[in-house]
């Protein structure tokens, strides 16, 4: 039986982490489905690595010492030259990936013609493929960097990325884009890309939901700070208000599409909230409450 899509979109959602650049991560999800619907089934295998996770990987196959902490592991082949904080891992704007077998059972490490095709489909959507390298061919990696270098990003400086493909549109961001401005009065651009003002819009949202219906009073600044958070109200299955709606349309960013977004809490906005909380490795009681709420938004 062939592996389903979702599948290969939820392993590859807990690989990437928390940590991850929102437009590196729509991406990577997108070039999954782009392969998926050429036959070939891609995962994500490693996405936002901490500066200690990146410690421990180079620590592999020679004698290193991070922070006072021995990180040396002389069993194991040197799988990495980039020390902490010299990885786009490290700024949640690389991945790594490989193809399983139909099943999605197996994973497959050869670098074929379905290797280099997925390849090619990231480089598309804007990433850099480690397999064009000339020093070290690392055939698994896609970057965006913004065209930062690593003491930029350890300056604090953030990278500006659009992906040429999702910056043309997803349409369902674009419309969901489109309700936020008539909505709630904001001028985000309608472009498709779920970036941090969309995100903050959506915030903004939020807040004026929770004081319309709840009388919760909120400073509408779309920060999701401690009193916004505290103020979240759990919405669950019959919940009908746009609230619902706010729900569906971050599930949909986050790559778990309700079907709908119709503000109606139903049994397919249960069931991407159900995924979405067990990739998140959240409890999936599949209520919209405090924890869930700060999932999405922090």
């Amino acid at each position: 039986m062939k592996v389903a899509l979702r599948i290969l979109l939820e392993r590859s959602v807990k690989k990437m982490g928390k940590g991850m650049n929102p437009i590196v991560k729509a991406a990577a999800l997108e070039m999954i489905e782009l392969a998926y619907n050429e036959g070939i089934y891609v995962q994500i295998s490693a996405g936002y690595r901490s500066l200690e996770e990146q410690a421990s990987l180079y620590g592999q196959g020679r004698v290193y010492i991070y922070n006072g902490k021995n990180y040396s592991n002389l069993a194991k082949p040197n799988v990495t030259n980039a020390k902490p904080g010299q990885s786009y891992h490290n700024f949640g704007l690389a991945i790594d990936f490989f193809i399983v077998s139909d099943d999605g059972k197996k994973a497959i490490w050869t670098v074929n013609s379905k290797w280099q095709r997925v390849a090619a489909i990231g480089k598309e959507l804007g990433f850099i493929w480690g397999g064009d390298w000339s020093s070290f061919k690392d055939y698994p990696h896609l970057e965006m960097t913004g065209g930062l270098s690593y003491k930029q990003l350890q300056a604090g400086k953030k990278p500006y990325i659009t992906s040429p493909k999702t910056s043309k549109g997803d349409g369902h961001i674009m419309s969901i884009q489109k309700t936020i401005n008539s909505r709630y009065k904001t001028s985000i651009a309608v472009d498709g890309v779920y970036g941090p003002k969309t995100r903050s819009a959506l915030i903004k949202g939020l807040q004026v939901e929770l004081y319309k219906q709840f009388n919760k009073k909120l400073v509408v600044d779309g920060k999701w700070g401690p009193k916004t958070k505290n103020a979240t109200v759990t919405i669950k299955k019959g919940a009908s208000c746009n609230i619902t709606w706010i729900l569906q349309a971050a599930l949909y960013m986050k790559g778990f599409n309700p079907d709908t977004l119709d503000g109606e809490f139903g049994g397919k906005t249960e069931a991407a909230l159900y995924k979405y909380q067990k990739a998140s490795r959240i409890s999936a009681d599949k209520l919209a409450g405090k924890v869930t709420w700060n999932e999405l938004f922090a």
